[in-house]
């Protein structure tokens, strides 16, 4: 059996194929039932968002496995294959384990670090084991996943430096509020696609009150019923800025719409409570004069996103510490895997020691006799004793052996001295042999200091 990855991601595909790509929460079932009658697939999950659609399977071949799974998602899609195919990008054995490790701790997302992909992966994983789609393998893999992506987000904090614009201006602003948004009331000028994601923000962290100004009052209105709020007449915004605390300003104007003047004539009034403009505008709506009023603070575009600039640096070094991280996770699980390959050893190994315990039992009972129950118990007991710890060792050596690698070399010469038949599917990496993690793990340090 062979791990395998394929799918298209915002680096390989452009939007347009990605669209054809994806799947519905419905579609998705259903295809994900449909791959997995594939030839050669035996466990297979779906990830697919906006960004990326991949298939995580298990496969009896490798190469025909893969091909199964792009010949299944291009039909699909309606796409050519040997057209699409250069959009489409594969990963085999560890790869597939790195790349997982790594899409679930937010390395491979569009923006660094981001949060959402791990609910994602969770999601996906829940689904395969509702459709019971997976197999012990591929279960196994994205439950690790899952655990590497909350380990790097608890470790690194990656995920704690905002990257975007609009929610940089929310977390300014609520760390100037002492950490919370609370009852708070925020005024929205001009009504645009950047207002309205800072204004989803702000309501998310708990702002109270909404007032929404526009040229155009109808959508003004959409906007603050939209998010329970009142809306203002554009002429009107100044009547009402005694009663914000947050001002979001994002007009098209080519001129200032909020003067230093009438600021200070609003601040007269108001008793010791700071008033924060966010100038999204380009040009600019808020005149600069205004962060000289005392109690007022003005963030425009540029002061924003010197911000931004700084927290993708931090979001960068953590990256840096989660590939360490990631690394040292694929080598373990690498290790585990590894393991896999001498369990049908070890099964027959055990089923001789039994066989071979219940002969001489049968033998040792038939000529004491009859005797009570409890000395058979003792008799009974005493044999599985011996078995268990004649096997313990090698077992345990043996389990050693093949997370370094050699596990295959030992399961033969066991297999030989004890005249075994091992039954049941092995798990075959590179060409039908065990990985070496010693090498692995000088390619994913030697990969990470890439990085670095």
């Amino acid at each position: 059996m062979y791990l395998v990855a394929i799918g298209v991601n915002h680096r390989t595909a452009p939007v347009e194929v990605r669209e054809k790509l994806a799947f519905g929460k419905a579609g998705l079932s259903k295809a994900a039932l449909e791959m997995r009658q594939l030839p050669t697939v035996s466990g297979l999950v779906v990830l697919s968002t906006c960004n990326r659609t991949e298939i995580y399977a298990a496969v009896t071949e490798l190469d025909k496995g893969l091909a199964a799974i792009r010949k299944y998602l291009c039909e699909r899609a309606k796409l050519e294959e040997q057209e699409a195919s250069r959009y489409f990008q594969s990963w085999t054995c560890y790869e597939v384990i790195n790349h997982l490790f790594r899409v679930a701790a937010g390395l491979d997302s569009m923006v660094l670090g981001e949060t959402e992909i791990l609910g994602q992966v969770r999601d996906a994983y829940e689904t395969a084991c509702q459709l019971k789609t997976g197999n012990g393998v591929i279960n196994t893999l994205f439950q690790e996943a899952i655990k590497v992506g909350k380990r790097v987000r608890t470790l690194t904090g990656i995920d704690q430096h905002p990257v975007s614009v609009s929610y940089t201006a929310v977390e300014l602003v609520r760390q100037k509020f002492g950490g919370h948004l609370e009852g708070r009331t925020v005024l929205v000028i001009g009504a645009g696609e950047m207002g309205e994601l800072t204004l989803k923000h702000l309501v998310a962290r708990g702002v109270s009150t909404v007032l929404v100004s526009n040229r155009s009052f109808e959508r003004a209105e959409a906007l603050a019923r939209e998010y329970g709020g009142e809306a203002v007449r554009y002429d009107e915004f100044f009547d009402h800025l005694d009663r914000a605390d947050i001002v979001i300003s994002c007009t098209s104007a080519t001129h200032f719409v909020v003067s230093a003047e009438k600021v200070k004539r609003v601040v007269g009034d108001r008793t010791g409570r700071p008033l924060f403009f966010i100038d999204i505008a380009v040009p600019r709506d808020v005149e600069p004069a205004v962060a000289e009023i005392p109690g007022v603070y003005l963030y425009d575009i540029d002061d924003l996103e010197r911000v931004v600039l700084g927290s993708m640096e931090e979001r960068k070094k953590a990256a840096r510490a989660a590939e360490k991280i990631i690394s040292e996770a694929v080598v373990e699980f690498l290790k585990w895997l590894n393991t896999l390959t001498v369990i049908p050893t070890i099964k027959a190994l055990r089923e001789k020691g039994n066989e071979i315990k219940e002969e001489e039992l049968r033998r040792c009972l038939n000529r004491l006799g009859k005797c009570d129950p409890r000395t058979e118990r003792l008799i009974r007991s005493m044999a599985n004793s011996i078995v268990n710890k004649m096997l313990h060792n090698p077992i345990t050596r043996l389990k050693d052996y093949a997370s370094k690698h050699e596990g295959h070399l030992y399961s033969k010469v066991l297999e030989n001295l004890f005249d075994l038949e091992p039954a049941g599917e092995t798990i075959l990496w590179e060409a039908g042999k065990c990985i070496d993690t010693s090498e692995k793990t000088e390619r994913l340090a030697q990969s990470s200091e890439k990085v670095r």
